[in-house]
């Protein structure tokens, strides 16, 4: 039966990997251009001040950083103390459109110390096949994303990023990405604290009750 769900699960990804998103006015393009300008300053500034990595052996997020899509660098001591929501993304899923609820719960929780971290991979179906020029622009025009963008980058196989391959040892398989828009929730302490598979929707009563209960540790 799991086989079964699977091959649906990915046919109906698969069939709706093609569906652009409506174009925004002219307005709504403006608007969003400023938007994401703003939030590149202020990431840029936030990542050039951040605390040096910490050591592999406190065995936290904070030992990685990743390449950035906006900016030179992401290192993930500038989330110290914050909640974060790591996805791996990608531009023509079925599921892209979880950018718009990504973007939701990222502007509804990030006054209280939560973050979301977008990964651009192209591992599942080459579904994100886009220089970084491509990705900024369709992420700034369709979605107005102005929360912390990573370069891309692998999430699975041999030359995953190390963020993966220590959150699989925090908690096991569950942390491997099985498609795009999968979601490891990481605490304030810096460690893996659950993941959602791909069907999740950001905006969710299980995602918000995650991200809840995480701001109030």
């Amino acid at each position: 039966m799991k086989s079964v769900a699977t091959f649906l699960f990915v046919a109906l990804a698969l069939a709706a990997c093609n569906r652009a998103p409506e174009p925004p006015t002219a307005e709504v393009a403006d608007e969003r251009e400023a938007a994401v300008a703003a939030a590149v300053t202020e990431h840029e500034a936030r990542f050039t001040s951040a605390p040096p990595l910490a050591p592999a052996e406190a065995n936290t997020a904070y030992q990685f950083e990743f390449t950035g899509l906006w900016t030179d660098r992401v290192p993930m001591t500038a989330f110290d103390g914050e909640v974060v929501l790591v996805v791996n993304t990608a531009s023509r899923c079925g599921f892209t459109p979880q950018y718009e609820g990504l973007q939701q719960i990222y502007t509804e929780y990030h006054a209280r110390g939560f973050e979301v971290l977008g990964v651009p991979a192209n591992n599942f179906n080459g579904q994100e096949p886009g220089s970084q020029q491509e990705i900024q622009d369709f992420c700034r025009l369709n979605y107005g994303v102005t929360f912390p963008m990573a370069g891309k980058t692998d999430v699975i196989g041999d030359a995953r990023h190390p963020f993966y391959a220590w959150a699989q040892t925090q908690i096991g398989e569950s942390a491997v990405p099985q498609w795009n828009f999968h979601k490891i929730l990481v605490g304030r302490d810096g460690r893996v604290i659950r993941a959602f598979d791909t069907r999740t929707e950001p905006t969710s009563d299980e995602i918000r009750a995650a991200i809840d209960a995480a701001l109030g540790a």
